[in-house]
């Protein structure tokens, strides 16, 4: 049984869904509800739905202001009437991932076997498992075809997994800032982040909720750690170099004395106060288990006979998912004899380029939409 509901917590809607869900880990949610919103109207036809991907510490509200943190939607400069994603065109989706902490069941929600928050009990979920959801959420909204999927980063694999798994429902994907699966390096920095909050005496095995505390430190560095790789090397000399802060000479000490110390402490503090660090743990470790490549090539038929058409798209500066990463994926849907276009943006800002004001991303995107008839 599922059920759409106005969402009473955050604007928009929530499937509840009163069904078992199997994971890859072979356990069962018995129940769950999946948190999303929408932007723009869906046609007669319904072809022209496009389903947007959250990142890592993404939320549904890709478009608004944000409910928690009151500033601008993370995806604002390119979802909204007549921009990229044209909101006076397009019919837009959006949800919190399956594991996520704004809305759709995750480690901070209730468990409804015991009536006691989930914590660590929860089961450990992968990218697979967040596509299976969003596909059930797709599928209550009656619409068989996506005109396309789009998505960076953790959003880009969750993109390619639903060109694996569902080729028959989408026309298009849009990979931004990917990979075919997580590399050595970037497990490795997902794993310093995840020690921080577990070796956090307030982590409480995971059970900090329930003991009414926080690992704030934790999180706090685990972001800290994050966000240096979010950034090139370039965009930390242009915005900080070895400025000071609000001094003009080194204290000696181990406060803060560089600009750049001050805005990665800004970063981790304001990030706790917005996101679950359960959450992090569960939606790190699915990054990690991500691989993609043997559904591509089993699910090839499918996904040529569909015609499905692939935009995949780098940054010159990200050296989180590089352009190799990209042309990683390229040439394995090449191989296979699927449609796909490729770009490599020059951005100096890194990974984080995908969300910033990148006219040349914008175009692209724009470009390659258009060429999709509703």
């Amino acid at each position: 049984m599922r059920k759409i509901i106005k969402n009473s917590k955050y604007p928009g809607f929530v499937l509840q869904c009163n069904q078992q869900l199997v994971l890859d880990s072979g356990k069962t949610l018995d129940e769950f509800e999946i948190a999303y919103q929408t932007y723009g109207e869906l046609n007669d036809n319904k072809s022209n739905a496009i389903f947007v991907c959250h990142a890592l510490t993404g939320d549904q509200f890709p478009a608004e202001k944000n409910p928690i943190t009151k500033k601008t939607g993370w995806w604002d400069l390119m979802i909204g009437p007549e921009k990229t994603i044209d909101t006076n065109k397009y019919f837009v989706i959006c949800s919190n991932v399956l594991g996520g902490c704004v809305g759709t069941t995750g480690p901070n929600e209730i468990n409804p076997k015991t009536n006691k928050i989930y914590g660590i009990e929860f089961p450990t979920i992968t990218i697979q498992d967040m596509v299976r959801v969003q596909k059930i959420l797709v599928d209550e909204l009656k619409i068989d075809k996506l005109l396309s999927v789009i998505g960076g980063s953790m959003g880009s694999m969750q993109v390619l997994q639903w060109a694996a798994t569902y080729p028959k429902s989408l026309r298009s994907i849009i990979s931004i800032a990917g990979a075919l699966k997580h590399s050595a390096q970037n497990i490795a920095f997902d794993e310093a982040g995840r020690q921080s909050i577990m070796l956090d005496p307030n982590w409480k095995k995971g059970n900090y909720i329930i003991e009414d505390t926080k690992p704030e430190n934790g999180l706090s560095v685990a972001r800290m750690i994050a966000h240096i790789t979010y950034l090139s090397d370039a965009a930390f000399q242009k915005k900080f170099g070895r400025n000071l802060q609000e001094k003009q000479d080194l204290s000696f000490g181990f406060d803060i004395d560089f600009q750049v110390e001050s805005y990665l402490r800004y970063q981790g503090k304001s990030f706790v106060d917005r996101f679950d660090a359960n959450s992090y743990l569960y939606m790190t470790r699915a990054m990690d288990y991500f691989d993609v490549s043997e559904q591509l090539v089993k699910n090839k038929e499918s996904i040529i006979e569909n015609k499905i058409r692939f935009l995949v798209l780098s940054f010159t500066s990200d050296w989180l998912f590089p352009t190799k990463e990209s042309r990683g994926i390229v040439s394995l849907l090449n191989s296979i004899g699927s449609l796909v276009s490729s770009a490599e943006v020059v951005s100096d800002r890194g990974h984080d380029s995908f969300l910033l004001d990148e006219p040349q991303l914008f175009k692209i995107t724009s470009g390659f939409l258009k060429g999709i008839k509703l």
